[in-house]
């Protein structure tokens, strides 16, 4: 709800004495107000609302101005007193029959008011004790908001920033085993339940300190009103009495159950959406406890050294693991082609010491020159393929090995999803015991 509390107050009596009454109830002050002494305006339930508001923090009888006051606004009068009296402290205060007036009609159609909401924060953080609490729960369980629900967006809200693998202890030194979606899915659902429970944990640990006299709504601070969060019942209260600008957008329903399920929300507000939540939630770890005992396959295909293998439980397939020999093979060895150059040069030289036999002995030089340099090239051509040959043993070796620790890993993650369903099952129990608790629990 958007205020502007640098506004100027209007210059009536009445609205000077309602800025000092909220101020007073904010700050939290023992201090007692003087009696008011407005005029009344017939055409505002303001002015009785506050009188009625005064005598009941004075424990006198408000019948009076209450009845005056409802008789020309009915709703306004029971929520300005309802968050007033929250705010002060004294939200056992208020009769039964004015959340339901107060509340008004909630529907997923219509956005929520602010009005509401602040009573459904005032509600949530215990302000009207248990009774308030259940009577916002009613409210939301009336309108069957999670046959209306996208179940992505409520877990989204739950537990954000899910990776998009999850990598198992079996298959860290393997981990393109964990991105097959045979093998994923088990090890995914497991760790989005266990996100799940543990966020629930989070919600329902909170205990609510002091429900029943003084409310976390009061401001132990002694801080000014205006600095109060635009979202407390107090900026509603300025709203109401004209202290404040007109009030922002409204959100819808769903928008606000969202929020309060996301890490860093309210706490109170969250024990109320994870109610909400609940038959959602449940129906969802039972799923991700069925997607855990999933079954492993009998062969996975996964790409080792850049070749598709195909791994069984007892070993790397003869097929695959042939064809990708063949493939590393041919890879490894190249064309090198016949070693002309050199055989041109040991010719020549052949040639040269002839002749030099048989015309001038200087050629031999020449000859033996060109001898040396076919004899290199020939062991230059030797080595080259004696490199590709052990470049070729050992890239065969490592596939053999690779294939072996694959199939060794696959056999450990078998053995872990015995413990992961098991951890499951035990996750989900958990999960079911704190969704069942609902919002008391915190």
């Amino acid at each position: 709800m958007a205020t502007d509390l640098t506004a100027s107050p209007p210059a009536t009596e009445l609205h000077r004495y309602v800025e000092a009454l909220l101020a007073n109830l904010a700050a939290d002050s023992s201090t007692p107000l003087p009696a008011p002494s407005f005029p009344d305006d017939p055409s505002s339930w303001l002015p009785p609302a506050v009188q009625a508001l005064v005598t009941i923090l004075a424990g006198g009888d408000p019948l009076e101005p209450l009845t005056k006051a409802a008789g020309r606004d009915q709703q306004n009068t029971a929520l300005f007193l309802c968050l007033a009296l929250a705010v002060a402290g004294h939200g056992d205060r208020i009769h039964a029959s004015w959340l339901g007036t107060a509340f008004g009609a909630m529907s997923l159609e219509r956005p929520v008011t602010h009005g509401q909401r602040a009573l459904w924060l005032a509600a949530a953080r215990g302000a009207y004790g248990p009774a308030g609490k259940i009577f916002v729960l009613r409210k939301l369980d009336a309108l069957a908001i999670p046959e209306h629900a996208e179940v992505d967006e409520w877990l989204q809200a739950l537990a954000p920033g899910e990776p998009a693998v999850v990598v198992p202890a079996a298959l860290v030194d393997f981990p393109e085993l964990a991105e097959i979606p045979e093998l994923a899915k088990p090890v995914q659902a497991a760790a989005r339940l266990a996100r799940l429970r543990a966020r629930c944990t989070e919600i329902t640990s909170t205990r609510q300190a002091d429900s029943e006299s003084r409310t976390p709504l009061t401001n132990a601070a002694a801080a000014p009103a205006t600095a109060w969060q635009e979202e407390e019942p107090l900026a509603v209260l300025r709203t109401m009495a004209e202290l404040s600008g007109p009030p922002g957008p409204m959100g819808s329903l769903v928008s606000h159950l969202l929020d309060d399920l996301r890490p860093g929300s309210d706490p109170y507000l969250a024990a109320i959406a994870l109610h909400v939540a609940a038959p959602i939630l449940r129906g969802v770890a039972e799923e991700l406890a069925a997607d855990t005992k999933l079954t492993p396959p009998d062969a996975v295909t996964v790409p080792v050294l850049g070749h598709p293998l195909v791994l069984h439980p007892e070993g790397p397939d003869e097929a695959s693991m042939a064809a990708a020999e063949r493939e590393i093979i041919a890879d490894g060895v190249q064309d090198r082609g016949l070693p002309w150059l050199a055989y041109l040069s040991l010719g020549l030289a052949v040639a040269l010491f002839v002749a030099a036999v048989v015309y001038w002995w200087p050629l031999a030089l020449l000859g033996v020159a060109l001898a040396g340099l076919g004899g290199w090239r020939l062991w230059q051509l030797r080595q080259a393929r004696l490199s590709d040959a052990a470049y070729v043993e050992r890239r065969l070796t490592e596939l053999k090995d690779l294939a072996e620790g694959a199939v060794w890993a696959l056999h450990a993650y078998a053995r872990e999803a015995e413990a992961r369903a098991k951890q499951a099952t035990e996750d989900t129990t958990e999960l079911t015991r704190l969704l069942r608790r609902g919002p008391r629990a915190a």
